[in-house]
């Protein structure tokens, strides 16, 4: 298949998800244009250039960096058409209206290019009746995409195909946005509201309704049915703020519009729920209005009451006898819920029944597999298990049963029965929709394997649902040498991959020790060395907890020698005679930097954090970070005609001092902790194949590793400078006496201690100044105090 390259791309709609498709595409370096229609006053592409400006103040970023905003093209549909013959991909992402869309197609017609794809982000409308304001010949190259908002961070795109969609743009497509855009997508069949919204919106309704019949409040829903449920943090009703209550009256009313109690049983349910209809006549439309279920005054959160039209206090929560329900084993706690008596049991049995009902009885009409709408469910609306997986870890036919006799007994929101395939057959003899061979198709009566497209080669060890088979990171390969601390393997007998299996992959002397033994098995045979922990986070950082009871025993000694390990670590890792390739993906704080720093290359997911962040338990870098930072001040100082260290050397302090961590891999690279030749990855999945490849790249180019350098450091005259401002800030109420010490202490190592301006110094010299300062602040009363409150509470103390 010849290889669709995506040059540029349009996007046409600079409301809120068009321009955060566009600041997406510019996250991943592909050139974008956004349009808009003209603006009635002042400049033409005065609507674009607001939305753009726009994106700099939402949270979440849509952006990796905020500047970035400048690389999205301006256009409107009045002077810019032509623009769109230069795009390979054009995406329409205005209002959801028919007429409106296929007014704007008729317009833009001529001037797409012969071969670009055109494709509609709708939630819900129909492809096929867009497509028929097309001429014949754009026909076979338009399709649906559906983004899921916020684009940049949710991982499910569905694409819908009309029939007059040729596979091959499906195809083509579909390999753009996997490795491209870093999504998964789930290809939907042209019914309303596709697979997500679908059984998404379906599901809230019968919260809605569920919640009424039991009585039950907004927050102690949101209580029950965020994590403790395997879903979303934010729960039910928080998650319709983050949405927008107008955004999801418009999906229902799709629901609404185009099915009817032929088309779907459950259509009863579909009302407009009265609190809903309440809210958006009051234009409380969620986040975005500050107000909707909830709103914030001053810091108490308020929730609002039906009854009463207005807010009052929120904060209640579930009770803790059904949280320890829903930690048992998934068949004993469907069990218990359906047969508890308290009013918030029966609530999660009848809300967890009706999604099994709808989605075994809407399957074959919405999705072509099981495995679509698990994914759908997991990637469109962050739930850990998708319906049916649930639904098989419990036991198929004894939760079919039960929901069964609900349905006869007019308990579920209608008396359609479960398919007859849910009973007999395939699914019942293999106890799930999910197997080895497959997942269940309806439509073809047999478990389908996933789609094998060329792109899908480059994922290791995808994203598995329960009951699918294939090879899983902790057991795949060749295992080297194994500890309880790491797994040293390979998958090619070419590259050595370290993978870290402590909690957190938090770096203990064990690790270090695996890490070193990693370094001396890829030295000895093999090109190179890939640090991949199959999950995240790649590095919470330094194992505290572990050395606690060292300190405690023997004092400060202890730490000083289990930081001196670290060190040594880090420089083998830095001078070793292969490349080390750090796969990042997630949090790499503390240690975890540390190590990612002292590789020879970065491959990072998009969604990486980065940063040294010990400051936030009251101690300095101990492991290289702060020499790490003094050397690539010198080295950068060295590139630039000025003499003076400090400017290079000031912004690797703040990010120390202050314990900034990049909010993706970009902003990472532009506090240093990522370089311009490290390698930002969309797709998690992808990262250890990209890694790989490095590694054997650079071996096969002849990878020597650094020279062993003296360089200059700043002297007491860059620390002097620093302390000063240091100064104004404990003097100013911004920091306390604490936090100026130690910054004072970062402002000592970096600098290079009590030594002239220019001096040359060694690694190991910055070091061992690290590891005095790392170790005179763990034996400090006020820094132990922090490090004890992380430990118990997970949050920082500020003393």
């Amino acid at each position: 298949m010849k290889r669709f390259q995506v040059k540029k791309v349009a996007v046409l709609g600079a409301g809120v998800m068009g321009a955060q498709i566009a600041a997406h595409l510019v996250n991943v370096k592909v050139p974008v244009v956004l349009f808009d229609l003209p603006a009635k006053e002042g400049p033409k592409n005065g609507i674009v250039a607001k939305a753009i400006d726009n994106l700099k103040k939402l949270k979440p970023s849509p952006l990796g960096v905020a500047r970035d905003a400048e690389l999205i093209g301006q256009a409107n549909y009045e002077e810019h058409l032509a623009q769109l013959a230069e795009c390979d991909l054009i995406i329409e992402a205005i209002a959801e209206r028919m007429d409106w869309k296929r007014d704007l197609y008729q317009k833009i017609a001529p001037h797409v290019a012969p071969h670009a794809i055109l494709a509609s982000n709708t939630s819900g409308l129909s492809i096929t009746q867009l497509s028929e304001a097309l001429p014949e010949a754009l026909r076979p190259r338009f399709c649906g995409i559906h983004f899921f908002n916020p684009p940049r961070y949710m991982t499910l795109v569905e694409l819908i195909a009309t029939p007059a969609t040729q596979p091959e743009i499906l195809d083509q497509l579909e390999a753009f946005v996997t490795t491209g855009l870093g999504k998964g997508v789930v290809r939907a069949k042209d019914t309303p509201n596709f697979i997500a919204n679908r059984i998404g919106i379906a599901g809230m309704l019968s919260t809605m309704q569920e919640v009424d019949r039991f009585g039950l409040t907004f927050d102690v829903v949101d209580d029950l049915t965020g994590k403790r449920l395997g879903r979303a943090s934010s729960g039910t009703f928080r998650t319709a703020d983050v949405v927008g209550l107008d955004t999801m009256a418009h999906v229902i009313k799709t629901l609404q519009d185009n099915l009817s109690l032929e088309t779907d049983p459950f259509y009863g349910s579909f009302g407009t729920p009265p609190v809903l209809k309440a809210l958006i006549e009051k234009g409380h439309l969620g986040q975005k209005t500050k107000a909707g279920f909830y709103k914030k005054v001053g810091r108490d959160v308020m929730r609002f009451e039906l009854e009463s039209g207005d807010y009052v206090p929120a904060g209640q929560k579930a009770d803790e006898v059904y949280g320890r329900m829903l930690k048992k084993p998934a068949a004993q706690r469907l069990q218990l819920l359906r047969n508890s008596e308290g009013p918030q049991g029966q609530f999660l049995w009848a809300i967890l029944r009706n999604s099994f009902h709808y989605a075994a009885v809407h399957l074959a009409s919405i999705a072509e597999t099981a495995r679509d709408v698990d994914q759908a469910m997991r990637w469109g609306f962050g739930m850990k298990q998708g319906p049916f997986e649930l639904w098989q870890e419990a036991g198929w036919l004894d939760v079919a049963k039960m929901v069964q006799e609900d349905i006869d007994a007019g308990r579920a929101l209608c008396r359609t029965p479960l398919p007859e395939w849910v009973f007999k057959g395939p699914v019942a003899e293999a106890g799930g929709v999910h197997t080895a061979q497959g997942s269940w198709n309806p439509g073809k009566g047999v478990f389908e394997p996933r789609r094998e497209l060329p792109v899908y080669a480059r994922q290791r060890f995808p994203e598995r649902l329960l009951g699918e088979a294939g090879p899983v990171f902790q057991t795949a390969g060749k295992t080297l040498e194994e500890t309880d601390s790491v797994r040293v393997w390979t998958l090619d007998d070419e590259v050595v991959i370290a993978s870290i299996k402590t909690k957190m992959h938090a770096i203990s002397p064990e690790v270090c020790e695996g890490l070193m033994a990693a370094i001396d098995l890829a030295e000895a045979e093999y090109k190179g060395l890939v640090i991949w922990s199959g999950d995240e986070p790649f590095s919470a950082g330094a194992d505290l907890q572990a050395t606690l009871p060292a300190f405690m025993a023997v004092g400060v000694a202890a730490i000083e020698d289990a930081e001196g390990f670290m060190q040594q670590m880090m420089l083998r890792l830095r001078y070793a005679h292969v490349p080390v390739v750090s796969a990042i993906r997630g949090l790499a704080l503390g240690g975890g930097c540390e190590l990612a720093v002292y590789s020879a290359r970065r491959v990072a997911h998009m969604e990486s954090y980065i940063g040294l962040v010990e400051v936030g338990v009251g101690l300095v870098p101990g492991a290289g970070g702060l020499t790490y930072i003094a050397r690539r001040a010198a080295e950068a100082a060295e590139r630039s005609t000025g003499k003076d260290l400090l400017p290079f050397l000031t912004e690797g302090f703040t990010a120390a001092a202050m314990a900034k961590v990049g909010s993706s891999a970009i902003e990472s690279r532009q506090l240093g902790y990522l370089l311009e030749d490290d390698v930002v990855v969309p797709h998690k999945d992808e990262l250890l194949h990209v890694a790989l490849g490095q590694a054997r790249a650079m071996f096969e180019a002849g990878y020597r590793p650094p020279h062993k350098r003296l360089f200059p450091v700043a002297g007491r005259d860059g620390r002097a400078t620093i302390l000063g401002q240091l100064v104004n800030m404990r003097d100013g109420g911004f920091i306390s006496q604490h936090d100026f010490h130690i910054a004072s202490l970062i402002a000592g190592v970096v600098t290079g201690g009590d030594v002239d301006p220019g001096t040359l110094v060694s690694e190991e010299y910055l070091m061992t100044l690290e590891r005095q300062a790392f170790c005179s602040l763990i034996a400090h009363p006020k820094t132990q105090e922090r490090i004890l409150g992380m430990l118990n509470t997970g949050k920082p103390v500020r003393n």
